[in-house]
């Protein structure tokens, strides 16, 4: 069991490192977008619950550390409705520097610099990490050859270097995948290079269906991971790129869940991003910063989506009130906040069950009652 503490410590630390940095420029969006919109901000915290440190800064905001690292938030002045508190509290706001007084559009850039910030730091952390170890490109090795596909059955072997198919020329695994993908039960001429000589061999694709049309199949997995070299204008062209790719990708999972087409057994919670972390931060710090880059993007995105409670939810309420020339009914405003609620708590609960079993908490218990 002794062996068990430096992982389990490792787990603990990467995971408050990666939720600390994500939860602290999201916030620090909303922070920033306040400031420059006029709004006085009382209060900055990284996490909640109990108080770790905190400290005033010359403008009078409390920035807190607490000890739960699932979140964070800013406290706005005057973020409520006036009729929502007392004369006393009236009386001590700031005439000018109050959230809710501010114009429908200054509170939409408030909110909305939270997922922002997080797709800018998606775009530099990968941008940092092509300027200094260049861009991850899978090679188009042959890593694994699946018993029984098409590639087995033409005879490539692991260690092949794809060099082209039917004349296209293959510099990534993703160029073969997005060739192979277009082209279902169609022979092809690939040419591999082996043991220093060029081969010709022709494959005949198979076919699986995915939402409705066939996608051709290989039968290969992919193998190392080379590194390109970026110049500076590149890396940074490369950041925005690369954080419009995995926002496509995540979308696109989301949509097929939702469709059917994908298992929700991959939506995971707070102890899966854990777990990751732990794993993620002993394979290295550039891995380490791609995971926080790829979470930066899934939080900016599932920020976005229009649940009340989350900042998607009050700019669709925003939407509303600039449309009708007043904010929506207090009490819709307030049924709508309770089944936001209600939903990111079955989320949460769903997504805990699925972290759960993917850990294999309930085989384990299984185990022990058998």
């Amino acid at each position: 069991m002794p062996h068990l503490f430096p992982d389990l410590i490792r787990t603990i630390a990467a995971f408050v490192v990666v939720l600390g940095v994500l939860v602290f420029f999201h916030e620090l969006g909303h922070y920033l977008a306040a400031r420059w919109r006029g709004v006085y901000v009382e209060a900055f915290s990284v996490g909640f619950g109990p108080v770790i440190t905190s400290w005033y800064d010359r403008r009078g905001t409390q920035w807190r550390i607490s000890w739960l690292p699932l979140g964070g938030y800013v406290k706005m002045h005057g973020q409520e409705r006036p009729e929502e508190v007392s004369a006393e509290v009236r009386a001590s706001w700031k005439p000018g520097q109050t959230f809710h007084e501010k114009s429908v559009t200054s509170r939409a850039i408030i909110v909305a610099a939270g997922p922002i910030a997080n797709f800018l730091l998606a775009m530099v952390l990968f941008a940092g990490l092509f300027i200094v170890v260049g861009r991850p490109v899978t090679s188009p090795v042959v890593g694994e050859v699946l018993a029984g596909g098409a590639a087995a059955r033409a005879g490539l072997l692991a260690n092949d270097r794809i060099e082209a198919i039917d004349d296209a020329p293959i510099r990534s695994f993703e160029d073969i995948q997005r060739i192979i993908v277009a082209h279902p039960l169609e022979t092809m001429t690939v040419t591999v290079r082996r043991d220093g000589a060029d081969r010709k061999i022709a494959v005949t694709t198979e076919a699986h269906e995915v939402g409705g049309h066939q996608v051709g199949l290989l039968g290969i997995r992919g193998g190392t991971i080379d590194y390109q070299p970026l110049s500076i204008p590149a890396a940074l062209w490369g950041g925005v790129t690369q954080t419009w790719t995995v926002t496509a990708e995540t979308f696109g999972g989301i949509a097929q869940m939702i469709a059917g087409q994908r298992g929700t057994e991959e939506l995971g919670g707070p102890l899966r991003i854990a777990q990751l972390s732990g794993q993620v931060a002993e394979l290295g710090v550039s891995n380490l910063v791609s995971f926080i880059a790829v979470l930066s993007v899934n939080l900016g995105l599932i920020n976005l989506f229009p649940i009340p409670v989350l900042d998607g939810g009050h700019l669709l309420f925003y939407l509303f009130e600039a449309v009708r020339g007043r904010p929506l009914p207090r009490k819709a405003q307030e049924y709508s906040f309770r089944a936001g609620i209600a939903v990111l708590g079955g989320l949460f609960i769903f997504a805990t069950w699925n972290d759960l079993a993917h850990i294999g908490l309930f085989h384990w218990v299984a185990g022990l009652l058998g």
